[in-house]
């Protein structure tokens, strides 16, 4: 998803300026026609060979407005634990590896977010429609059943074809306040118990979800406005159920000796002794034999010397990439953040590598060779993904550059307080983080790392995309 949001409505020229970014990366354009006739053709006959739990209460939690519904989830009790059913868009069930819409697939190899709109990975007809988990709607799906012990330990996970169908689509926002106002019940009470064991067991094998803030334009009385929207308690339950799916994936295919998965080096320890250091300068606790995961977890990135770490810390998550194998597993098994192997397989509609690892493991489950055409797949994915992914960071970093740009142009030389988040010890100046408007750009001057400075706005260019401070005198 975007970590820019925007309104509905939006001034004509920011708009053209997202058309420019489309453009300049080469972002796809429409389906092919051959396409688009195979996926209405499929949305009309998709493979329906499944074992039939649509008596199970689905639901699914997604932001308000999407219609890509990759996952739905129904969660139990159980005397010693809980049972995590969590239902994944079944695209294998409608593409066919070696067909167009494969190859188109293969070609954009996963979905591309604007704030004004999305390139799709799929045609609409499939991501938004026929493939989607919309509710009240009879659906091939694959499910997850996994079990956990009361402590949220996974204790056993299988994974089958089946029919499902989703009886309501919660937003993040409402299962929030259900929460908060004690009215929560049954699956939305579950998924907070759940997710709350899975967080702790996260920082307990030095696991990382950084806490980090999306930009978001709201209209005011005096025009448009950036601010800073920190994700909800309720996303990272939701995302828990997502990272336990994955784990069970990643032991699945580790034991059968063949998959992809999702992989991140361990920081190299000179960053890490960098990253220590940043910390004692910046005055953020770092207990004795603590972990990473667990100096994040508490930290406020709106907080000038938080909000400085977080950023130079950054470091120690570069480099996830995907290993394929097939045969012995991969040197590199594991994803530091996750700390554990960790797979992609919650959301085919929008990256293709989750459809083929899912077939992989439905194989596995099922007793089955691994199909030879998912085989023969498997070694072209990671580059495929990495291409993919380097085009969506841009995409992701030019619409942020282009936001800022456009709301700040007719406030040149104009003063701002800011946090400095960055030091360039070999080209001098940083960059800086405003709290109002939310953004983060480029500053020249002698930085204090950490610290709360006055600077001017010096250049806001929706051009170029470029927006440079300096520091106030």
């Amino acid at each position: 998803m975007p970590t820019i949001q925007v309104p509905d409505e939006i001034p004509p020229r920011l708009e053209d300026g997202f058309e420019r970014i489309r453009r300049e990366l080469r972002l796809p354009a429409a389906f092919p026609r051959a396409v688009l006739d195979e996926a209405a053709w499929v949305a009309r006959v998709p493979r329906l060979d499944a074992e039939d739990l649509t008596h199970l209460p689905f639901v699914t939690i997604d932001p308000p407005g999407s219609l890509d519904l990759d996952q739905a989830l129904h969660l139990e009790r159980l005397r010693a634990g809980y049972r995590v059913w969590y239902a994944i868009a079944d695209v294998g069930a409608f593409v066919r590896p070696g067909g167009v819409i494969d190859a188109e697939a293969r070609a954009r190899g996963e979905t591309v977010y604007l704030p004004t709109g999305r390139v799709p990975l799929h045609p609409p007809v499939l991501s938004e429609d026929a493939a989607s988990l919309l509710p009240g709607a009879l659906r091939p799906a694959v499910v997850w059943r996994v079990d956990l012990d009361s402590d949220g330990r996974m204790v056993g996970a299988d994974v089958q074809r089946a029919l499902v169908r989703s009886r309501e689509r919660y937003d993040y926002d409402y299962v929030q306040v259900v929460h908060d106002t004690g009215t929560a019940e049954g699956v939305l009470e579950l998924l907070a118990e759940i997710g709350e064991l899975r967080l702790a067991l996260e920082r307990e094998r030095g696991g990382v979800t950084l806490p980090t803030p999306d930009q978001e334009v709201v209209r005011g009385d005096d025009g448009h406005r950036l601010e800073f929207r920190l994700p909800l308690p309720a996303e990272a339950w939701n995302a828990q159920i997502s990272l336990l799916t994955g784990m069970a994936a990643a032991a699945m295919m580790l034991d059968a000796e063949i998959g992809l998965l999702r992989v991140l080096p361990r920081p190299r320890p000179a960053d890490l002794d960098k990253v220590r250091r940043v910390a004692r300068a910046l005055e953020v606790p770092w207990p004795e034999g603590a972990g990473y995961g667990t100096v994040v977890h508490d930290l406020d990135p709106k907080a000038g010397r938080h909000a400085a770490f977080l950023h130079e810390s950054r470091v120690l998550l570069r480099g996830a990439g995907y290993a394929a194998f097939d045969g012995a597993p991969p040197r590199l098994a594991e994803h530091a953040a996750v700390a554990a192997p960790y797979a992609h397989v919650t959301a085919p509609l929008r990256r293709l590598a989750d459809r083929y690892a899912t077939e992989v493991c439905l194989a596995i489950a099922a007793g089955e060779p691994v199909p030879s055409d998912v085989r023969a797949a498997l070694p072209l994915l990671p580059d495929l993904m990495a291409e993919s992914g380097r085009r969506a960071g841009a995409v992701e970093r030019a619409c942020v550059d282009l936001v800022e740009a456009f709301l700040l142009r007719d406030r040149i030389g104009q003063a701002f307080e800011a946090v400095v988040i960055d030091v360039d010890e070999r080209r001098g100046g940083g960059q800086v983080q405003l709290a109002d408007p939310a953004v983060i750009a480029r500053c020249d001057g002698a930085l204090p790392l950490g610290e709360q400075v006055t600077v001017r706005l010096t250049r806001a260019d929706p051009a170029t995309r470029e927006v440079r401070f300096t520091l106030a005198t």
